[in-house]
């Protein structure tokens, strides 16, 4: 079963050295680990300015999204010393502040001044606490993420297109704000010639081996009502992971796989959606936010692309994606690793990792009155995050992961049985995991 495993070492030496007080001179070079995507590259760039106040040299590990949790997690594991300063996924955050992995940061935020209610409430509870919702920080949010969508606005404004639409759904064409608005809207374009190409529907999550589908179809399942348990931290699921809205949810995502993808789209994510986009494939694509700077500054479609919120059914809800950045237990660079929280926290580095295209979590960022129309996607990102939902952050998320993706993919892709089936067989590889941990008798 793939569980953390404890690392073998505690906070280093030089971890209560600095909360008892005191700090020794920084170091010279630090190392900050991170997914290989857009806004690394920007996080690069805002880095040069710490550079140069602290006389510290960063340097930058980056691995692909679908051999980054492997890589970071069996380094953490294993008492690794690459990585300083890890912006690791909202959902490793449980077993990294259970197992020794990252610094508790309650003491040097206070020492400090820096105030987790000067961050936006979700970013805090999903990137920063462990347990959920206590005071008790593992990490400073640093990067805000939900999952949207990307849609053609030149498609969507054709004349011939707008009237062909309205007369068939007694609506106008344009982002939709249901499931079931995002169907009709992915079948009108199914297989539709626009400008001598034939095109389709919509791109969405279907990728197996890490966690592409569980994002997908939860961008489904949240809205319709889906939730883990029934009273949070009992672990009650039946009836609530297998309620009838969830059902009702996965057979929705299920039904846009069928009707509206791309041929062969069987096996993608985030990479495989940007190239559907980019190359005039599909009328619409499911993707992170953390995308949307880099789309709207893209020669070939930047100009013909609108972005809008995931949409709601019977409640708004987005999938949470996004990190927080936390300092790795066993650094021996602990006092400059802590520095450079320092300096990421201040309101005006926060307000330049949003130009660069990072998605900061400061509300001296968020509640500014010019940031709704800083960016063509920045009211639609404010929008999400308010209505955000995380999976698991238990110590065992892989395992519960693994289940997840298994189930999904076997039900949406592989057709293989019912979506009641699917999310039954959940409960039961959920309680197998959470019983081998003693939290179900």
């Amino acid at each position: 079963m793939k569980t953390f495993l404890k690392t073998a070492t505690a906070l280093s030496a030089a971890a209560f050295m600095f909360v008892g007080g005191q700090t020794k001179a920084q170091a010279a070079e630090l190392t900050l680990c991170w997914a290989a995507w857009d806004p690394a590259n920007a996080l690069v760039e805002l880095s040069k300015d710490f550079e140069a106040q602290s006389g510290t040299t960063m340097k930058f590990e980056f691995v692909p999204w679908p051999n980054f949790a492997d890589r970071m997690l069996n380094e953490m594991n294993s008492g690794g010393k690459l990585c300083d300063l890890l912006i690791g996924d909202s959902q490793w955050i449980g077993g990294a502040a259970e197992n020794g992995n990252y610094l508790k940061l309650n003491d040097f935020f206070d020492k400090e001044g820096i105030k987790m209610s000067d961050f936006a409430p979700a970013t805090v509870f999903a990137y920063s606490t462990w347990p959920k919702g206590t005071p008790n920080y593992w990490a400073l949010p640093a990067m805000g993420d939900a999952n949207g969508w990307f849609y053609r606005k030149d498609w969507f404004a054709k004349p011939e297109l707008q009237a062909e639409y309205k007369a068939k759904y007694n609506r106008d064409l344009a982002p939709p704000k249901t499931w079931d608005e995002l169907k009709d809207t992915a079948e009108f374009f199914q297989n539709r010639e626009i400008d001598g190409t034939k095109v389709y529907g919509a791109a969405i999550f279907t990728e197996r081996a890490s966690e592409g589908i569980t994002m997908g179809a939860t961008s489904a399942l949240y809205p319709y009502g889906f939730k883990y348990e029934n009273t949070p931290g009992k672990y009650d699921m039946e009836g609530a992971v297998n309620s009838a809205d969830a059902i009702a949810g996965l057979e929705m995502y299920k039904a846009i796989y069928k009707c509206c993808t791309p041929p062969g789209y069987t096996d993608s994510y985030m990479g495989e959606g940007l190239d559907a986009f980019k190359s005039g494939q599909v009328a619409m694509m499911m993707n992170w936010f953390a995308f949307m700077p880099g789309m709207a500054k893209d020669e070939k479609v930047g100009k013909v692309t609108g972005f809008f919120v995931n949409p709601g059914e019977k409640v708004a809800a987005s999938t949470l994606g996004g990190q927080g950045i936390s300092v790795v237990a066993n650094t021996d660079n602990m006092d400059g690793a802590l520095a450079y929280i320092k300096w990421f926290a201040q309101p005006d580095v926060q307000k330049k990792w949003w130009s660069l295209g990072g998605y900061a979590c400061n509300n001296a960022v968020l509640n500014d009155p010019t940031f709704k129309d800083s960016q063509p996607f920045a009211a639609q990102f404010l929008e999400a995050m308010g209505g955000v939902q995380d999976f698991w952050q238990e110590p065992s998320y892989a395992s519960l992961l693994q289940a997840m993706q298994k189930r999904l993919h076997d039900y949406v892709v592989a057709d293989k049985g019912t979506a009641k089936e699917a999310l039954d067989g959940l409960i039961v590889d959920w309680t197998a995991v959470f019983k081998e941990e003693g939290k179900i008798q």
